[in-house]
């Protein structure tokens, strides 16, 4: 094998001529040059790695920034979930102070008589039960916690909506009670003058009795037979101790010769409620409560309001 060197000048030319033995050390050469080459790359590359390596002190401050950033990370995730918990706990405190009211308000119901107070009982919470499930019950998320308020606060303004108009017309048919005039102006006592013409009592005349009278023990009770408004309260001629009581829709019921007077005039007083004590005064030969309904400026035989069916 020959290897022909050219020069620069004078195109002179030299030829090497190369034998198998020379051939083989030059290749073994060049290998050997790039293996050296090759490793003195990967001891400067694993020099240059060994370098980088952090010391102990770069170590600990690089984790103190990582535990600072997930204390970070974990006050800010407990500051959320304690805002989620303050709302739920404002929305829950909003739902009792609903149910106080609808209790109260279903107490109300029991007390009036329109639900039975055996069938309910708003002091106690409902009972419930059943059998126990044998596998372990899991906690409720936030969101699914949220979601049953949600439905409970639905069904509370529901039931709420109900209970008012129900009290709304239990309102109605108190009032309508409360004025619907029936039964008899005292709790003990007879009739003893109807109502009608009759023998006076001191002439022994023939009469108009615009009234009843009801005879009973001095000092006894006497009541208004519908609810209504005092609109006069004193002494007048020929009824002794008189009260009036108006109880709208041009009806007036008056109870005469009281001896002692227990209401005053704009009092609002209620059916079966004391207005006076049964006395003497006036025109009158016995202790008796004389007893009077007038509509519309004309009197009515109150014996058609005592003999009233209650409603």
């Amino acid at each position: 094998m020959n290897i022909i060197f050219v020069g620069k000048h004078h195109g002179k030319s030299r030829v090497l001529s190369i034998n198998s033995t020379l051939a083989v050390a030059l290749v073994f050469l060049v290998l050997s040059l790039l293996v050296a080459a090759g490793w003195a790359g990967y001891q400067t590359a694993i020099e240059q790695v060994e370098a980088r390596e952090p010391t102990n002190a770069e170590l600990v401050a690089e984790w103190q920034l990582k535990l600072a950033e997930q204390k970070a990370e974990l006050a800010n995730i407990e500051e959320n979930v304690q805002q989620q918990v303050d709302a739920l706990t404002l929305r829950l405190g909003e739902i009792q102070g609903r149910l106080l009211r609808l209790d109260a308000l279903g107490q109300r119901f029991v007390e009036s008589g329109l639900v039975a107070s055996d069938e309910f009982n708003f002091d106690q919470p409902a009972a419930v039960g059943g059998p126990e499930d044998a596998l372990s019950g899991d906690s409720f998320s936030a969101p699914e916690l949220t979601r049953m308020i949600e439905e409970m606060e639905w069904r509370i303004e529901d039931r709420e909506q109900q209970l008012r108009l129900l009290d709304q017309l239990a309102s109605s048919k108190r009032l309508e009670d409360e004025l619907y005039l029936e039964g008899r102006p005292i709790t003990w006592g007879w009739l003893s003058s109807k109502y009608g013409y009759r023998s006076d009592p001191f002439t022994g005349k023939r009469t108009w009795h615009a009234g009843v009278d009801l005879a009973g023990k001095d000092g006894s009770d006497i009541i208004s037979v519908a609810g209504g408004v005092v609109t006069y309260a004193g002494e007048r001629y020929g009824y002794g101790n008189l009260v009036e009581v108006d109880h709208g829709d041009g009806l007036i019921t008056r109870y005469a010769h009281c001896k002692t007077i227990k209401v005053e005039v704009g009092d609002v007083v209620q059916k079966g409620q004391v207005v006076a004590l049964m006395g003497s005064t006036g025109r009158s030969t016995g202790p008796h409560v004389h007893f009077e309904v007038i509509r519309n400026g004309k009197s009515e035989n109150p014996e058609t309001y005592i003999k009233r069916a209650s409603r």
